[in-house]
């Protein structure tokens, strides 16, 4: 079953070309350093390797910028990620702790998905991307925290404000990118076991193996992870289990090429509605604030009406090769897919009274939805670069092509039966079904880019990316407007780039850079009568950005300013029927100042910060957009001496705004304003050196979250009218011990 679910036949492909019977005579970080491209450097930059020590601010810093920056970053470790995440963590909370960036899981650490925001723009606003690969969903580039990448083979993160160079990659470069990393592989082999236990019944169990070189396979490394992780969480009756598991093999051919093959499996399965925005304030008073579901059969909120199974895969493989006269190229070959079933009940607010919509008279049946999202992408990224005197040429190809399959229907979940209660009001619909849809995305992205070396210590960069997108629906039965679609629309733009990087001494640099970014339309813009009608210019930024970076042995620091402009709001005309359409209007600006710093006070100690003041306002009316907080702030206390590592770190999310200011209803727009929240971990680890067993290290580990147990609201969903507002909320104080032993 695990295999079918796996693409059996794309990963048995890509691994039998990695095991290929080629003679391999050079050691792998010699073949590595001679086709290391952009995406090769990055990787290097993320330390995602062994244990960094505690020598300079570098080693323990949280997140800092490098001196090589040309936008704003904030780059994660492996380090970071052990000490001070939790070990059933996915990508959202690694990356929280950077600046600008926010977001928490009201289910626990890592026990529910949790849409990240940056700079206030929201998750389908910016690239998640896994080796330089950018993945996301297929109606619109959102993401599932949860659904791919658990932290426990994530090597290192870097996030990157702002649109990037040319071979920055997605389909919403304007709000910047997450770019997470696999593991590096060690040079020596090593067995390990990890587990964990805490709050509400959360367990965690796993083992990795790394091979080291092998010299029967010219150097090469296999890197494996599995793990389980079960939980009941914060939220009554959500429960969660998933199953992870991950095959990373790197291997060198001849003299000057290294493939990887990476493969990874994800199954996850959830209790909770499709809906799980949290109570009412009305369901808080009675149930409490972690109220989700019941045991009720009679309750829409009936735990037994409502559970979701994911099945993702994500592989990849990938030719490094150095060609000689200066010539190197970085090709990935890759496939990901996302399989989402869901049964819920339609409605867990109590707005919606039992019943079928044309039932007999007295029915208290449970109306419920049956939806399936599942899609398979498959893509290539093709990088080449060219050593010159005067710099470095990079040029390339990103082609990708995927292929959704959509739908909704109605059930009686009373009687566990298609709900036959809507009538049709054409011959092509069928009852009970609310859209059945296919669709396609064809993508085609060319760049290039010079590193223009002006002097020894000026590198300027300019560059231009050019986009064609072609979305197709294929419906017999379209969402919202439930008539036929067959229709396909092509949405191209230009993005030109500049960028500067000056290194006024070993230990300081600034940088400024100019760039375009873009966003790709919602599938929703198709379900209208006539998609024809809609604007072919996708949704546009333009970035402005100024920083300074700071690299001593005892402190290291950066700070930023920065102008987006964000124009061609891709928004609904308002009116129906032929006359429906997208249309690009206003837009927004979002400004502010961000920093981050790490001082290594000495004797194992070190103290960070970082913060960032943020504003986003709406062209037409001056005001603050939506979902944008005023500013994010981080104290944090790092301690590392001999056996004893030590973190004590608080995140701040200022005040935000739920809603988008409307004149029709002004009063909303204070009503629904959040007056932020405060998140504050801490961390204790001790390691134990061979204390028998043939165990050569013994990691024991306690994490608190939330340790002063606060409960603000942290969002707010609007319902259809105020007592049927939807709250969510910090989930209170939780623990996890974990031990890892290594052989």
């Amino acid at each position: 079953m695990i295999a079918s679910r796996f693409a059996r036949k794309q990963v048995a492909l890509l691994i039998s070309l990695a095991f290929s019977p080629v003679l391999a005579h050079s050691a792998v970080d010699d073949a590595a350093a001679a086709v290391s491209g952009p995406v090769a450097t990055v990787v290097i930059s993320a330390k995602s390797g062994d244990y960094l020590g505690t020598q300079t601010a570098a080693a323990v810093a949280p997140t800092q910028s490098s001196m090589d920056a040309t936008q704003p970053q904030s780059i994660i470790t492996r380090d970071f990620i052990e000490l001070s995440v939790t070990p059933t963590a996915e990508y959202s909370r690694i990356v929280n702790i950077a600046p600008s960036l926010s977001g928490d899981s009201s289910n626990g650490p890592g026990l529910s998905e949790t849409k990240t925001t940056m700079r206030g723009f929201s998750d389908d606003q910016y690239n998640i991307t896994f080796d330089g690969i950018p993945w996301g969903d297929t109606n619109n580039p959102a993401h599932h925290s949860t659904s791919f990448f658990p932290g426990s083979v994530i090597g290192g993160a870097i996030v990157e404000r702002g649109p990037g160079n040319a071979d920055n990659l997605g389909f919403a470069t304007f709000g910047g990118s997450i770019n997470l990393f696999s593991k590096k592989p060690l040079r020596e082999q090593k067995f390990s076991v990890f587990g964990s236990a805490g709050t509400w019944n959360t367990t965690l169990a796993g083992a990795a193996y790394e091979s080291g070189q092998l010299a029967g396979f010219g150097n090469g490394t296999v890197q494996f992870n599995a793990q389980r992780l079960k939980s009941d969480g914060y939220i009554t009756l959500n429960r969660i289990k998933s199953d992870n598991f991950m095959i990373k093999v790197r291997r060198p051919v001849g003299d000057d090429t290294v493939l990887t093959v990476f493969a990874s499996y994800n199954r996850i399965g959830y209790v909770q509605p499709d809906n799980s925005k949290g109570p009412t304030l009305a369901q808080v008073a009675q149930y409490g604030k972690n109220f989700g579901l019941n045991n009720d059969p009679t309750s829409f909120n009936y735990a037994g009406y409502n559970h979701t199974d994911k099945t993702t895969d994500f592989s990849y493989l990938r030719s490094q090769t150095s060609w000689g006269a200066g010539w190197t190229s970085d090709n990935q070959l890759y496939t990901y897919s996302y399989d989402n079933e869901t049964i819920s009940s339609t409605d867990p607010t109590g707005a919606t009274a039992p019943g079928t919509k044309i039932g007999p008279l007295g029915n208290k049946d449970i109306p419920g939805i049956d939806k399936r999202n599942k899609y398979r992408v498959t893509g290539d990224i093709l990088r080449l670069n060219k050593e010159l005197e005067a710099g470095m040429i990079r040029g390339g190809l990103w082609y990708e092509y995927s292929k959704t399959d959509r739908h909704q229907y109605d059930l009686d979940l009373t009687l566990g039966l298609r709900d036959p209660r809507e009538t049709k009001p054409t011959p092509l619909q069928a009852p009970s079904v609310l859209f059945d849809q296919q669709s396609t995305i064809r993508n085609v992205q060319p760049f290039v880019q010079f590193e223009w070396a002006a002097t020894p210590s000026l590198t300027v960069t300019p560059g231009v990316k050019y986009v064609q997108i072609t979305r197709s629906v294929d419906a017999d039965i379209n969402q919202t407007t439930r008539l036929p679609q067959h229709t396909s629309l092509e949405y191209s733009t230009t993005l030109p780039f500049l960028t500067a990087n000056q290194k006024v001494s070993n230990q300081l640099a600034v940088y400024a850079q100019y760039a375009k970014g873009f966003q790709v339309p919602d599938l929703k813009s198709f379900y209208i009568a006539d998609p024809s009608k809609n604007s072919s210019d996708p949704q546009k930024s333009v970035n402005y950005q100024l920083g300074v970076v700071g690299d001593a042995a005892a402190l290291t620091w950066d700070i930023d300013v920065y102008k987006i402009d964000f124009t061609n709001k891709y928004v609904s005309n308002g009116l129906s029927g032929a006359d429906a359409a997208f249309v690009n209007v206003g837009g927004a600006t979002y400004k502010g100042v961000e920093g981050q710093a790490t001082w290594l006070v000495g004797s194992g100690v070190a103290l960070y910060a970082n913060g960032s003041k943020n504003k986003a306002t709406a062209t037409d009316t001056g005001k603050t957009i939506a979902n944008a907080p005023d500013m994010t702030a981080a104290l944090g206390f790092l301690f590392k001496d001999g056996p004893w590592a030590a973190s004590l770190i608080g995140k701040r999310t200022g005040k935000n705004r739920q809603v988008d200011y409307d004149p029709a209803k002004p009063a909303a727009y204070d009503t629904y304003l959040i007056g932020g929240y405060t998140n504050t971990d801490l961390s204790l680890a001790y390691r134990f050196l061979k204390p028998g067993a043939g165990i050569s290290m013994l990691k024991l580990q306690l994490n608190v979250f939330n340790l002063a147990n606060k409960q603000a609201i942290t969002s707010i969903s609007v319902g259809k009218t105020v007592p049927f507002d939807q709250y969510t909320f910090q989930a209170a104080r939780s623990f996890q011990v974990s031990a890892r032993a290594e052989f």
